[in-house]
């Protein structure tokens, strides 16, 4: 490598590293936390638990559970119901003063005695701060895109900081951290081990997080496309006044695909359905394919079937990233190996905006061994 080559690469990694690293800091810092979600919500109270009842107790009939969450708010109407992954017994009912009211409230119903259990509240809670500051810093959809980019330097910084990496290792054996040197070439030297230890999971980490700021262009594109597909021979007749049973709908969606859950169900006229039918999504029973859903459009008047497609690639994309982006498919392991990763990603951050402010002429001037920063985003949603 020239070393006007060597330049321009030094020169790309200084500044997507320094202008990234702020926000990568904090979203490693929030991120932390809601890759423990779960549990954080057990400890402060914040998790419904569903009754202990006998195993193999039988579901009671889905109008009964959602009359029992419209009977709180007689004025309101549905919009959703969904269930956890691993939570099949209980039914989280949202209603709102119109269909697509964004102040909605959310009611959790047992599934097998059609009784309320609570209305839970996220808004407000530790984790929802947290989880808004990593997602889109309380900036809606603006933020998302900005964060997104930094992802996208994120990705820049690691990328160059390899290639700058390999001719410095080449002097010096793997992990080599020289403690009889000054504090800043042990600070480099484990800034740069770190960054390598860190290296393969700061770009799937990093990637995920980009992939998962463009959730709500690649919704949107998917509603105009696929979805408008789906629902056009609907598209003269006139909206329904009077809705089909929700038990009639989802026992059509059953049939249609036995081996499947149900994920959520969206009432007609909100993003996931059209004005004319339920939309159902069924999702898988193992650990990938319970993050995938399998669309399924029911006429909301008549109860049966219309139509139903696999999603297409760049949703399927969206939906596998954002549980990898998190930790969320290894149970408390792959949680734990993600929070120390995500640490020491701390302290390559840390260490890297230590070398910066420290830096001095040698610093400056040694092109041939400059330091890996490999800033990391961990980071969003239903």
């Amino acid at each position: 490598m020239t070393p006007v080559t060597l330049r321009r690469w030094a020169w790309m990694h200084k500044w997507s590293s320094l202008v990234c690293t702020v926000f990568m800091l904090l979203l490693c810092l929030t991120g932390l936390p809601l890759i423990f979600h779960h549990e954080i919500d057990n400890l402060l109270g914040n998790v419904v638990e569903a009754p202990v009842m006998p195993s193999g107790t039988p579901n009671a009939d889905v109008d009964q559970v959602l009359a029992a969450a419209k009977a709180l708010y007689p004025g309101k109407i549905v919009q959703y119901m969904s269930r956890e992954i691993d939570e099949a017994r209980i039914w989280n009912v949202t209603l709102g003063d119109f269909i697509n009211d964004p102040n909605f409230n959310s009611i959790a119903v047992d599934a097998r005695t059609a009784k309320v259990l609570a209305e839970p509240k996220f808004e407000g809670s530790f984790v929802y701060v947290m989880f808004r500051l990593h997602v889109d810093l309380f900036a809606g959809l603006p933020g998302m895109l900005f964060l997104g980019f930094m992802g996208l330097l994120l990705i820049v910084a690691i990328i160059s900081g390899v290639v700058l990496y390999a001719p410095f290792m080449r002097k010096l054996a793997f992990g080599t951290v020289r403690r009889e040197r000054t504090p800043r070439t042990r600070w480099l030297d484990t800034h740069n081990l770190l960054g390598v230890v860190t290296l393969v999971w700061a770009l799937v980490v990093g990637a995920t997080g980009m992939i998962n700021t463009w959730a709500d262009l690649v919704l949107d594109y998917w509603q105009s496309d696929q979805m408008a597909q789906m629902v056009a021979p609907y598209k003269a007749l006139p909206v329904p006044t009077q809705l089909a049973s929700m038990q009639q709908a989802m026992n059509a969606a059953q049939a249609l695909q036995p081996g499947m859950d149900f994920g959520f169900i969206a009432w007609p006229g909100t993003p996931f359905s059209s004005p004319h039918h339920y939309g159902i999504f069924m999702r898988g029973r193992d650990a990938l394919t319970a993050r995938l859903y399998q669309p399924i459009l029911v006429d909301a008047q008549t109860a049966q079937v219309t139509d139903s497609r696999r999603l297409p690639w760049y949703l399927t994309a969206l939906l596998i990233s954002q549980p990898l982006h998190f930790g969320d498919y290894g149970g408390i392991g792959m949680k734990i190996l993600w929070a120390l990763l995500d640490l020491a990603t701390i302290v390559v951050l840390g260490s890297g905006v230590y070398l910066w402010l420290r830096r001095g002429r040698r610093a400056r001037t040694a092109a041939t061994t400059p330091a890996l920063v490999a800033p990391a985003r961990n980071a969003v949603m239903p």
